[in-house]
């Protein structure tokens, strides 16, 4: 046996080649499959589970300023709602569009507010607001006290004054199933209505403390 016994003959180059083009396409293929993966995972995702959306207006100040993007939580997920959760909802008899607004009270409990006072009772109980801009003192028609059934929620805006809500008897005490979902996240910062300057401090949970 001399030295050119193992010696492994070269391919047919246009056989080589079409190895090559062979393999590339199926890495590509594999690419774009991966990549549509991807798209439809994070359509999915932002579809049914979370979404991105925006405050337009200026009912939620100061919790909420104009302009801020919120990340929601879709209601299928979020469970039973509480006192003092950040809702979307959407009725379009009431509004064409979705409204933000913080839940005061739920099913079986009985709402009363005092105009006068400017002070909101939840089941004979004052309510400690240490979230809203002033006090209660606009009245848009729902009458108190008022009980909310099953499924039931009574929201209103963190800016009482200048925010219509479950106070207006065009939109009472809301069904949970309008409710899209919960907003739990402050990503991005609206404009501050004193100032007019983004606030990134204010980034970050919508949890009460």
């Amino acid at each position: 046996m001399n030295d050119f016994d193992n010696e492994i003959l070269p391919t047919d180059p246009d056989e080589g080649e079409e190895i090559t083009e062979r393999v590339a396409g199926r890495e590509t293929y594999e690419w774009v499959r991966s990549l549509v993966g991807a798209v439809l995972a994070i359509t999915l995702l932002f579809t049914f589970v979370v979404r991105l959306m925006g405050v337009d207006g200026h009912s939620m100040v100061p919790t909420l300023q104009d302009g801020d993007r919120l990340i929601v939580v879709s209601g299928w997920l979020c469970g039973d709602y509480k006192y003092g959760d950040i809702v979307i909802a959407y009725k379009e008899s009431f509004d064409a569009e979705p409204i933000v607004k913080r839940v005061i009270a739920t099913e079986g409990q009985t709402v009363d507010i005092d105009f006068t006072l400017g002070r909101v009772f939840v089941d004979g109980e004052l309510l400690q607001e240490d979230y809203v801009n002033d006090l209660t003192y606009l009245d848009e028609g729902t009458q108190f006290p008022l009980t909310l059934g099953e499924g039931e929620l009574f929201l209103m805006g963190d800016n009482r004054n200048r925010s219509s809500d479950s106070r207006d008897e065009r939109l009472g005490a809301v069904d949970e199933r309008l409710i899209i979902g919960k907003a739990v996240l402050l990503v991005f910062p609206g404009r501050d209505s004193l100032t007019d300057k983004r606030d990134f401090s204010r980034l970050g949970s919508l949890k009460m403390k």
